[in-house]
């Protein structure tokens, strides 16, 4: 959540923010009054409270009609201050209600506009011209096919549509990734976390996955757990509720965790092979850092995950994701697209965001800065998205023959493998 004084000082920053996201503005003079109710109710309750107390010390000494009229104001007065306070209560749950619906503030250099109307920052290698080499290239799903490496239909078998199995070289590859991402994600700096992938609802709200993401995550009612999407939400949790000393900053984790979405909203999309789908794994990696570091942090965190994609050879570009396609927690994120050959478009690998204090506030994480406490900010950037990896590597990377030449970041977490070959039918 925001600063309830940066919204009380500023409030049209605030609303350019939500008219920049396509949000409710209205939202913002609705906090605005509930705020000023909620403050209001609290000066009168505090005076109620003086009185009465003043009341009590003079009803002792008192005598007579005089004590008699003083208790008949002291009872007056309890059931004034006792309204006093219900209504503060009230006016302090709407503002936090209300607070809890406004997203964070976008970045003054965020691109405005929609899912199309990012600015694209930079491009990274040469899309492959198969046309010059011979042949034309197969998409993902038939390169898994032919190397034994994906199966959808046994997937779909077991567990319903956009679900899948890898196997063979695909959960070698799979392995060989993660364990890749982990190395270069420790080099740098980063303390490895495997999370856990059921989380309670104050963890899934305080990073922002309760508002209008909430239609991509599974409950479990019966326990009310939440599965997470990512493992932004437990390493984001990891530290809900504590103070953090200042010279213990940046703390940065990278964790590996099952992900799971129901990818509500985007029927008929990406229907084929493993692109999109319900279950997957990510190494994703998560900063701690004071707000003044926050932007150079963002910086740092897109460059591991340039590196990432240039170590496997990959063709990519780098994204400014506009202001209505941030999400909530995000005041600006950086998408990293991969150049897939047969769809002839570059489509999202990794992401990295910077929430400011957004989620910090929500989950109460706090940096003593000498005798200073206050809130900290929190980034997070997808190292590798397992699926979305794979399909990538086995398009760019592929030969005439089926087979699929290994990156050489790779090879040495495949027994030195520099070809996945195709399986005797």
């Amino acid at each position: 959540m925001i600063d309830l004084r940066l919204l009380r000082e500023d409030p049209d920053r605030v609303r350019a923010s939500q008219r920049a996201r396509g949000e409710d503005v209205a939202l913002v003079d609705s906090l605005l009054s509930a705020d000023e109710r909620r403050r209001s109710s609290g000066v009168r309750f505090d005076e109620l409270r003086a009185e009465q107390k003043a009341l009590g010390k003079l009803i002792p000494k008192a005598t007579g009609d005089e004590k008699a009229e003083l208790l008949k104001r002291a009872g007056t007065l309890a059931a004034d201050v006792k309204a006093a306070d219900a209504e503060r209560d009230a006016a302090a749950a709407e503002t936090q209600e209300l607070l809890g619906r406004l997203s964070n503030l976008v970045h003054p250099d965020v691109p405005v506009g929609g899912e199309e109307d990012f600015v694209t920052l930079e491009t990274h290698g040469t899309a492959r011209d198969f046309g010059a080499e011979g042949f034309e290239p197969k998409d993902h799903l038939e390169l898994g096919q032919i190397l034994g490496a994906i199966d959808v239909e046994r997937g779909a078998k077991v567990s319903g549509s956009r679900f899948y199995f890898l196997t063979g070289v695909g959960a070698l590859l799979e392995l060989a990734l993660v364990n890749a991402a982990i190395a270069q994600a420790t080099a740098a700096g980063f303390i490895p976390m495997l999370t856990p992938a059921l989380v309670r609802p104050q963890s899934m709200a305080g990073t922002g996955f309760l508002g209008q993401a909430a239609q991509d995550v599974y409950h479990l009612e019966k326990d009310d757990l939440y599965l997470v999407g990512t493992s932004e939400v437990p390493l984001a949790a990891y530290h809900m509720d504590e103070i953090i000393d200042a010279d213990r900053l940046p703390l940065r984790y990278a964790g590996f965790s099952p992900c799971f979405r129901r990818e509500a909203g985007s029927h008929g999309k990406d229907t084929r092979g493993i692109f999109r789908v319900h279950q997957f794994d990510k190494v994703e990696m998560f900063s701690y850092v004071t707000p003044e570091e926050s932007q150079e942090e963002h910086q740092r965190l897109l460059e591991w995950e340039k590196q990432w994609l240039t170590s496997l050879e990959l063709p990519f570009r780098v994204i400014d994701v506009a202001s209505g396609d941030l999400g909530s927690s995000a005041a600006r994120k950086y998408d990293c697209e991969a150049w897939i050959p047969t769809q002839g478009k570059y489509r999202e690998l990794t992401s990295t965001s910077d929430c400011t204090e957004y989620q910090s506030r929500r989950l109460q994480i706090r940096v003593r800065d000498g005798k200073q406490v206050r809130p900290l900010a929190t980034l997070n950037g997808t190292l590798c998205a397992v699926p979305r990896t794979i399909v990538a590597i086995l398009e760019n990377h592929q030969q005439a023959d089926g087979s699929v030449r290994v990156p050489e970041v790779l090879r040495p977490y495949l027994g030195g493998r520099e070809l996945l070959e195709p399986v005797a039918k």
